[in-house]
C-alpha cells in the first residue's frame, strides 16, 4: 500500500510540473506543443545517463553514452538545462516563420521522429530496451526501498512542484505575462506595440522546456527505467487534456487539471473489469479521454477554473454603455 501511495504521488507531482509547464506555454502563450514529452524525455535521459555507471560496468546488456555516475542533484540540474538548450533550436526552426496550425503539426511530427531515431539507434541509449538500473538519488546512502525514503522522494517531489509553482505565478503575474496573453489573443496588435512575438515565444518555451526536462528527472529517478515506449506522442494529449480540463491560463485550473485527468481520471480507468477482445479496456481509455476533451471544449471551454479576467475588463462594458450615450457618437 505504501508503495502504491507513493507511486501515485510521485506521478501526480510529475503531471503536475508538466501541466504547469504546458499551461506556461499553449495557456498562456497560445503555444501548442504537440513535442512537449520530447523534451522530459530528453530530461529523463539526461538524469539516467548521467547518474548510471559506464556502460562496460552493468554487463553489457546496454549500451548508452556518456555514464558519468555523478551524485545528486547534478543529474536533475543537467536534465533541466538539457531540456531548455533542445527548446532553442526546436523554437527558431518551429516558432520563427509558422503559423499556430503549422507549428503544432511540426512539433508533433518531431515527436513522431524523435522517438524513432531514439528507438532505432541503439549504442545511442540502448534503443527500444531503454534504460534501466537507473540509480534513485542518495541510494548509496539510504534504503530506497524503505517507506521512509519513498515519503522523502514523494516530499521533495512536491517541493519542486512548490517552486515550479511559484515561478509559474511570478511569470503570469508580471508585466510579461500580460504581454504573454495579449500575443495569444492578437500577436499583430502585440508586434504594432513593438514587442517581438519571436522573442516572447521562444523565451517561455525554453522555461517550458527547463521544467519539462526537470519533471522527466524526477519521474526516471523513481521508476529507474525510461524507454521509446513511455513517451509515445499521445502522453501529451493527456497532458493538453488536464489543462483545457482544469482551465486553460490559469496555474490552478493546471494543479486542478493535474490531479483529475492524468491521476484522477486515468487511474479510476484502470479498475474497469476486462471484457471483450486483449487490448479493448486501454483502447476505451484513450476513448474516454478524446470524448473527455471534447465534452470539454463544447460545453466548457474555459475549463473548471477559468484564467481570471484582467484588471480592467470588468470596466470595459460600463465605459463603451456611457460612451454610447454621449450625443453626435455614433
Amino acid at each position: 500500500m505504501t508503495y502504491y501511495l507513493t507511486t501515485l504521488g510521485v506521478y501526480a507531482g510529475v503531471d503536475i510540473i508538466a501541466c504547469l509547464a504546458l499551461n506556461l506555454q499553449f495557456g498562456v502563450s497560445g503555444i501548442v506543443n504537440f513535442s512537449f514529452i520530447v523534451f522530459q524525455a530528453a530530461g529523463a535521459y539526461t538524469a539516467a545517463v548521467l547518474a548510471l555507471p559506464p556502460d562496460s560496468q552493468n554487463g553489457g546488456f546496454q549500451h548508452y553514452v556518456f555514464g558519468a555516475q555523478l551524485p545528486f542533484p547534478i543529474p536533475w540540474i543537467a536534465a533541466a538545462v538539457v531540456g531548455g538548450v533542445l527548446s532553442v533550436p526546436v523554437g527558431l526552426v518551429v516558432l520563427r516563420h509558422l503559423r499556430v496550425d503549422y507549428q503544432a503539426i511540426a512539433m508533433l511530427v518531431l515527436s513522431v521522429i524523435a522517438n524513432l531515431v531514439i528507438t532505432n539507434a541503439r549504442p545511442f541509449l540502448n534503443g527500444a530496451a531503454g534504460l534501466s538500473l537507473v540509480p534513485q538519488p542518495l541510494s548509496d546512502r539510504f534504503n530506497a526501498y524503505s517507506p521512509t525514503y519513498l515519503w522523502a522522494y514523494v516530499a521533495v517531489t512536491f517541493v519542486c512542484c512548490a517552486l515550479v509553482f511559484f515561478v509559474s505565478q511570478r511569470i503570469v503575474k508580471s508585466p510579461y505575462g500580460r504581454t504573454l496573453r495579449a500575443m495569444r489573443e492578437h500577436e499583430l496588435a502585440v508586434t504594432a506595440l513593438g514587442k517581438n512575438p519571436v522573442v516572447l515565444k521562444m523565451t517561455i518555451f525554453v522555461v517550458g522546456g527547463v521544467i519539462a526536462g526537470l519533471s522527466g528527472a524526477i519521474l526516471v529517478g523513481f521508476i529507474t527505467i525510461w524507454a521509446p515506449s513511455t513517451w509515445l506522442y499521445p502522453e501529451t494529449l493527456i497532458l493538453f487534456a488536464a489543462v483545457i480540463v482544469g482551465g486553460r491560463g490559469n496555474n490552478w485550473g493546471a494543479l486542478f487539471g493535474a490531479a483529475l485527468v492524468p491521476v484522477g481520471f486515468e487511474e479510476a480507468t484502470r479498475y474497469l473489469p476486462q471484457f471483450g477482445p486483449p487490448g479493448l479496456v486501454p483502447a476505451l481509455q484513450w476513448v474516454a479521454i478524446g470524448l473527455l476533451i471534447i465534452g470539454f471544449l463544447w460545453f466548457r471551454p474555459k475549463g473548471v477554473l477559468p484564467e481570471k479576467p484582467g484588471r480592467f475588463a470588468a470596466a470595459t462594458p460600463v465605459v463603451g454603455a456611457r460612451l454610447t450615450k454621449e450625443p453626435g457618437v455614433s
